[in-house]
C-alpha cells in the first residue's frame, strides 16, 4: 500500500530534513512540499492525500487554524518545536505529534502508525506477483519473492535473507512486508522474524530451521504458526 502525503513547513531546514526522511520510507509518496500554510490549504481543498505533515507555527495561518478549517481531514502528523501544542493537537485527533528535533526512528514510528490506521480502508489485495521492490538506503532493488527465505529485524532496519546467501538491508517495517507478501506462504513467528513456510527444512521444539539457521517461534505467534502448519497437512 502506498500512502500519499504532502508537507506544509515554512522552515527550509526542517522541510529538507523531513523530505529526506520521507524518501527513506518505501510506502510514502510525497506529492507536494509547501512553505505556505495558505497554499497547502488551497491544495487540500482541491486534492486528496492520505497524510499531511503539518508545522504549527506559521505566518498568516497556523497549523491549528488550517486543521480547524478542513471539513474532510486526512491523517495528520504535527511537527513543531513547542510541546505546549500537544494537547490541542490530540483534541483535533491528529495521528501523531513530532517534537523537533526528532529522530528517524521516531518519525518511522509515527508513519507506521498512520500506515496501520489506513489499512482497513486501503486493503491490500492478495494478487499473484513474482517480485517486490525493496528500498534500501541507496537504491531500490528488485527481489524475487520465491528467493526470500526469511526477514529478520535488526534494530532500526530489516535484513532480508535470500536463497544463495544474499542479504539485503531494508528500511521498511514488518507490517509493510506482511501486507505485500503472499499470506498463503509468509508468516510471522517472532517479533524479529517473518519466514517463508515453503523454505522450512525442519521444526524442532519451538524453532524452525531454514538454510541452516535456527529461528525461534515465540509464544505470541506459536498457536497461529502450528495451526497454519496443520492446515497445510504437515502434522
Amino acid at each position: 500500500m502506498i500512502v500519499t502525503c504532502i508537507l506544509i513547513e515554512d522552515e527550509p531546514l526542517a522541510a529538507e530534513k523531513l523530505v529526506g526522511f520521507i524518501k527513506k520510507v518505501p510506502f510514502l509518496e510525497l506529492k507536494e512540499n509547501f512553505q505556505s500554510s495558505v497554499l497547502g490549504l488551497n491544495y487540500l481543498k482541491e486534492n486528496s492525500v492520505d497524510l499531511v505533515f503539518l508545522d504549527i507555527q506559521m505566518d498568516s495561518l497556523t497549523g491549528i487554524d488550517l486543521l480547524e478549517s478542513l471539513s474532510k481531514k486526512p491523517a495528520i502528523i504535527l511537527t513543531t518545536a513547542f510541546q505546549e501544542y500537544a494537547l490541542q493537537g490530540y483534541e483535533l485527533r491528529v495521528s501523531d505529534y513530532l517534537l523537533k528535533p526528532y529522530s528517524f526512528v521516531r518519525f518511522l514510528k509515527a508513519v507506521d502508525k498512520v500506515y496501520d490506521e489506513l489499512l482497513p480502508s486501503h486493503p491490500t489485495p492478495e494478487i499473484a506477483q513474482d517480485c517486490i521492490f525493496v528500498k534500501t538506503e541507496y537504491r531500490i532493488e528488485k527481489v524475487e519473492i520465491q528467493n526470500i527465505l526469511y526477514i529478520e529485524g535488526m534494530s532500526d532496519y530489516l535484513r532480508i535473507h535470500l536463497a544463495g546467501g544474499k542479504k539485503i538491508m531494508s528500511l521498511q517495517s514488518f507490517k509493510s512486508y506482511e501486507a505485500i507478501l503472499p499470506k498463503i506462504n509468509f508468516i510471522r513467528v517472532h517479533k524479529s522474524f517473518l519466514i517463508a513456510m515453503d523454505k522450512i527444512e525442519s521444526i524442532e521444539r519451538q524453532r524452525v530451521k531454514i538454510a541452516d539457521q535456527l529461528i525461534p517461534i515465540s509464544d505470541t505467534y506459536k498457536a497461529d504458526f502450528f495451526a497454519r502448519i496443520e492446515n497445510k497437512g504437515l502434522l
